[in-house]
């Protein structure tokens, strides 16, 4: 099982991701909690089903000092009790955000709740964040990016 072909072969795939990966370091410098972009990260990728995101960013959350408990619920998150509320209105806008295409958008009372825990700023990465993993999803499932063999910090001068 491999990709449908190698996106760094194309000359336009390296400078496109470039852009991405420096858009994503702004959210990083960002206040919004590190926490809550990994749980954008990976529940986005979940719905999307982005093998190749789940294992980066599964790994990185681990290597930041996610516990496995956390990390294996995230996708059943309404029914259990380890998320914060700030991090229950975060996956929230990010399942609404990720499904834009079945035709409801974002429900005021889930921006709302959002609102009531994240300041400006941090509401504005939020959004970014859920705008960037829906783009590298997308990419990597179109080709078929399997997942599986990332290595914690590959990317990081990317």
């Amino acid at each position: 099982m491999g990709p449908r072909f190698d996106m760094y072969a194309a000359t336009i795939t390296p400078k496109f991701v470039k852009y991405i990966v420096s858009a994503n370091r702004v959210v990083r410098q960002s206040t919004l909690p590190p926490t809550i972009e990994g749980l954008v990260d990976i529940r986005a990728s979940q719905i999307n089903g982005c093998g190749a995101c789940l294992d980066m960013h599964v790994k990185e959350a681990v290597q930041a000092g996610e516990t496995p408990l956390r990390l294996s619920l995230i996708a059943a998150w309404r029914e259990t009790t380890v998320f914060t509320d700030a991090e229950r209105a975060a996956l929230e806008l990010t399942e609404q955000g990720t499904r834009l295409a079945d035709g409801n958008g974002v429900d005021d009372a889930v921006w709302e709740a959002a609102a009531s825990h994240f300041d400006t700023e941090q509401l504005a990465a939020l959004v970014a964040q859920i705008a960037l993993i829906n783009a590298f999803n997308r990419m990597n499932v179109m080709i078929k990016m399997p997942g599986g063999s990332y290595e914690v910090g590959q990317l990081d001068e990317a």
